[in-house]
């Protein structure tokens, strides 16, 4: 089974890294769902929820906006702030 390489970042650190099978963010031109294989892509994000779903779990971190890199199955999500109180460590 494929799976997407994914990075959080704020602006001060790295927030979670780690496989997963889907994430899910809202962008400026509306909700995402980022599967293995999706095309590249580079989205603005809006405040509200980011969803990584990685072994069967849902972690959810909350961002202020930022941007969103998708690439050869490597997520990026930068925000200035994260709210990661939902990740698992």
């Amino acid at each position: 089974m494929s799976t997407l390489q994914v990075e959080l970042v704020a602006a001060d650190r790295k927030v979670w890294e780690g496989e997963a099978e889907m994430v899910q963010a809202r962008t400026i031109d509306g909700e995402l769902g980022i599967l293995p294989g999706h095309t590249p892509l580079l989205g603005v994000l809006v405040e509200g929820e980011v969803r990584i779903k990685t072994g069967g779990t849902n972690a959810v971190a909350t961002v202020d906006g930022g941007f969103l890199s998708v690439d050869r199955d490597k997520v990026i999500i930068v925000a200035e702030a994260v709210d990661a109180s939902q990740i698992p460590a």
